[in-house]
C-alpha cells in the first residue's frame, strides 16, 4: 500500500519536500515506516528516529498499525526557549 507522510519542521528541510509517499505491505506499522524513510532518505535518520508520527491527527506508537487511507504526519521534536 502506499502510504503519504506529511513531513513538518526539520523533516521537511532535510527530506526538501512537504509529503512523501512510502510503499509499505498491508499491516505495517508506525516502526517499518519510520525504518522505511530512513531506508529512502538516510539524512533524515537523526531527526525521524526520534520523531512522532500521527495517524488522523492523533499521536501513536511504533506498534500502531497503519490503516490504508489514513494522513500520516511525522513531526520531528522541537526545541526552544
Amino acid at each position: 500500500m502506499k502510504v503519504v507522510v506529511k513531513l513538518f519542521a526539520g523533516a521537511r528541510e532535510l527530506v526538501g519536500k512537504d509529503e512523501i509517499e512510502v510503499e509499505l505491505s498491508p499491516g505495517a506499522t508506525i516502526g517499518q515506516l519510520r525504518a522505511e524513510i530512513v531506508r529512502q532518505y538516510a539524512k533524515s535518520q537523526p531527526l525521524v528516529a526520534h520523531a512522532m508520527f500521527a495517524l488522523d491527527a492523533t499521536y501513536c506508537s511504533d506498534q500502531a498499525v497503519i490503516p490504508e487511507n489514513v494522513v500520516v504526519a511525522c513531526i520531528p521534536p522541537v526545541s526552544g526557549g
